[in-house]
């Protein structure tokens, strides 16, 4: 098997995914040049506010890479994280805004099948409500009909990982968070993942580490290796566990980043880097 992918129920899962959020009319053009540098794992959601979904779709039509060599990833985002371009009926129960909002993933992305279906974020800060249990047996429900391969839940703390975990009938197989190294790489939910077989999603990794990418002990390592602070920054995700993301819209960058299977960081490397706060 390729570094670039594991496999996780015997289904092969690409490392790196292509994150779509925040690239509004330019979503088909970019997805599209992350297919053609050799992404085929693409992150999105349906939730107009910050994804255009079907603009995925369309790069996804006009590519010639197979279904089957694709992973697709898209999101049911709850009332308070939409704004009033909805995918679903506000007025219908929570159940049934699933229902909706997956199939209109379906139609946008042009497919009869997701490959993880991710919770896009719990109801409130702390615990889990009613709203989102309602949500996950949706999804469950779905997971049933084998339209749905995997579950995931996103921006989630380890504690409402662990209650999700003790009450789901299917347990998530992703979590998706933002990844601080201010916050320790978000060892506490990556513990839990670790725990319960989960397999952690890392996003904003250079966006919300500007500090860690200027830090000598990054610059050293990235020098050692004739390779970018990013490229040092993503290869150590790898090496702790992370499945990251990329939102880049450049296209030298897509492949760059793609090349971090190129190369390895050693044990000391790792640990200097884990060691980084970002302060």
């Amino acid at each position: 098997m390729s570094e670039s992918h594991l496999t996780i129920d015997g289904v092969r899962v690409p490392r790196f995914l292509y994150g779509t959020a925040w690239k509004e009319d330019a979503t088909a053009r970019l997805t599209g040049l992350a297919l053609a540098a050799g992404f085929r794992g693409i992150d999105t959601a349906n939730q107009r506010k910050h994804y255009h979904e079907a603009g995925v779709g369309a790069a996804l039509k006009a590519s010639a890479v197979p279904r089957a060599e694709l992973f697709l990833q898209t999101k049911f985002t709850c009332r308070p994280g939409q704004d009033d371009r909805l995918p679903y009926d506000p007025a219908a129960p929570i159940a049934e805004q699933v229902a909706q909002s997956f199939t209109s993933s379906l139609a946008h992305l042009g497919v009869d099948a997701i490959d993880s279906y991710v919770l896009h974020g719990p109801s409130r800060g702390d615990g889990l409500g009613r709203p989102d249990w309602e949500a996950w047996r949706a999804m469950e429900a779905l997971h049933a009909t084998r339209r749905v391969i995997f579950l995931g839940v996103s921006n989630v703390t380890a504690d409402q990982l662990r209650l999700l975990c003790e009450g789901a009938r299917v347990k998530p197989r992703f979590v998706q968070n933002r990844c601080h190294a201010v916050r320790g790489w978000d060892r506490g939910v990556r513990a839990v993942c670790a725990a319960e077989g989960i397999t952690y999603q890392g996003f904003s990794l250079l966006t919300a580490n500007r500090q860690v990418l200027a830090h000598p002990d990054v610059l050293r390592i990235a020098e050692r290796h004739g390779r970018s602070p990013a490229q040092v920054v993503f290869r150590f995700a790898l090496d702790v566990g992370m499945l990251p993301l990329t939102g880049t819209t450049d296209a030298a960058h897509m492949r760059a980043d793609l090349e971090v299977f190129d190369f390895a960081l050693d044990a000391d490397e790792v640990r200097r880097i884990d060691g980084i706060t970002g302060r």
